[in-house]
């Protein structure tokens, strides 16, 4: 019980108020009782007073053998109850009328015994006079009827069960209603810290009032939307974030794996170099013939020095990443340049070339990667397409809608080149289509041998696309296989 209320602050208050309401009403009821006796005895002494001067002003004008009728009059008073007479000796002297019979002995006020055999109290005053036929002096002594605050102090013995009911009921509800009405915001905000130390933030504070519990209200509901607001942006930023470190995770894996496969292949070619050369100074077998595996020697040193390069370009494009210089090209005389200078190779194999271009074709890019995008497409299709092949190549311009926002949503136009290589007579397994863009992934390992590839040729163009804001994809049609981007 008593813990109970400790933790309660509505039980706090509300017994504290009803206690100081009753300490409160009894402390008021008991100066009540205690001051309006006092107040009544006052009033009627007061009376008695008067009434008594004005008796002794009459006396001291009549002889003391015609006073009876005075002492008869004044006696008849009900706010008298009896006097006594005494001469200067301090003798008792009866008094001169028939009409009051003596109830008065010796010098001691008394109380009066009403009919229910209850004694009332009695004031009593002394006044000295003389009467007009003597020069003795007499001391009057006149008692008065209090009754009536007897009968007061019992009002307020009666009424006390009432009133004390009436009070500690009407204290209990002022307390009900003062105690909700104070604990009740108190109580709210106590239940929202609650929520707010385990960070839920989807409450309100009454805003209706006006005081400083209602300031405190507002402050806590502009606190719950800043904290909602931070807490949003922190948790969009740790998503960031974790995306972030998975991406870096992602990339760390494929540096690793990358150079991993590049230690790998750059093993092979320096393990053959190293089988021929040892072959040719030891004179074994057909090694003898050093012109010829020397001829082989320069072959593989000079794919060891392409494959190098390419990764050279894997590893700049890695650091630089978009922060390189753009330039408005030409991609069509791009690509008739290096039909030009592959002009033998295609000739050789008796290639026919179809190309569908536009006189002129501009993008916005870096000049030399995207030349080595175009070379590294068209490269491989001349080099994959079996003899007597065709290969198309084409070039479109397309116009996008895209939408900018400013001040308000507006329509613009920017324009688009979607290049595609397509060659004729070969298809590539659909298993191995995902993986064509791998680093030193080849479909056929001994055709890519004999061709020279590093492998590493379509790994660099996605790159280099996708530092532009593109991506190179790949499907088998009909007639063959085909690769396009759009820029």
């Amino acid at each position: 019980m008593i813990k109970s209320i400790k933790g309660s602050l509505f039980a706090k208050v509300f017994l504290i108020t009803v206690v100081m309401l009753l300490c409160i009403s009894l402390f008021v009821f008991g100066i009540l009782a205690w001051l309006m006796p006092r107040t009544y005895s006052n009033k009627l002494n007061t009376i008695l007073d008067q009434r008594a001067q004005n008796f002794i002003s009459e006396l001291e004008q009549v002889p003391f053998s015609d006073s009876g009728g005075l002492f008869d009059q004044f006696l008849a008073d009900m706010a008298i109850h009896s006097a006594a007479l005494y001469d200067s000796s301090g003798h008792w002297v009866a008094l001169p009328t028939k009409e009051v019979e003596n109830g008065w002995e010796g010098t001691n006020a008394v109380t009066a015994v009403d009919d229910a055999g209850e004694s009332s109290p009695v004031l009593s005053n002394q006044y000295y006079f003389s009467f007009s036929d003597g020069s003795d002096r007499y001391t009057l002594v006149v008692y008065g009827e209090a009754e009536q605050i007897l009968e007061l102090q019992q009002s307020f013995a009666r009424v006390f069960p009432v009133i004390l009911i009436m009070v500690s009921v009407s204290a209990l509800a002022v307390s009900w209603l003062y105690s909700r009405m104070i604990t009740k915001p108190v109580l709210e905000i106590s239940r929202i810290s609650e929520k707010m130390s385990d960070l839920q933030l989807d409450w309100r504070v009454d805003g209706q009032r006006t005081d400083e519990l209602g300031t405190l209200g507002k402050s806590l509901n502009r606190l719950s939307r800043s904290l909602s607001t931070a807490l949003s942006d922190l948790q969009n930023a740790n998503r960031k974030l974790e995306a972030d470190i998975e991406q870096e995770r992602k990339l760390e894996q494929a540096r690793t794996n990358f150079f991993s496969a590049v230690s790998h292949e750059l093993k092979t070619p320096v393990t053959i170099i190293k089988g021929q050369l040892e072959g040719m100074l030891l004179g074994i077998g057909a090694y003898k013939d050093r012109e010829k595996y020397l001829t082989r020697s320069l072959e593989i040193a000079n794919t060891l020095e392409t494959m190098v390069q390419e990764i050279l370009t894997v590893s700049r494009l890695e650091t630089a990443g978009t922060d390189f210089k753009k330039d408005r090209l030409d991609c069509v005389q791009v690509i008739k340049s290096y039909l030009s200078e592959t002009e033998d190779l295609i000739a050789g194999k008796d290639l026919q070339i179809q190309l569908d271009a536009p006189p002129s074709a501009l993008i916005s890019g870096n000049k030399l990667l995207m030349e080595k995008v175009f070379s590294n497409l068209m490269g491989n299709a001349i080099k994959y397409s079996p003899q007597g092949a065709s290969i198309r190549i084409s070039v479109r311009m397309k116009q996008e809608q895209i939408e900018r926002e400013q001040m308000q949503q507006e329509q613009m136009e920017r324009e688009q080149m979607e290049f595609s290589v397509e060659n004729t007579g070969a298809h590539i397994p659909e298993d191995s289509l995902p993986r064509l863009f791998d680093p030193f992934y080849r479909v056929e390992q001994s055709r890519s041998r004999k061709t020279g590839g590093s492998g590493l040729g379509l790994y660099i163009v996605q790159e280099i696309l996708h530092q532009h804001g593109s991506q190179c994809t790949v499907c088998n049609t009909q007639a063959g296989v085909r690769f396009s981007f759009m820029i």
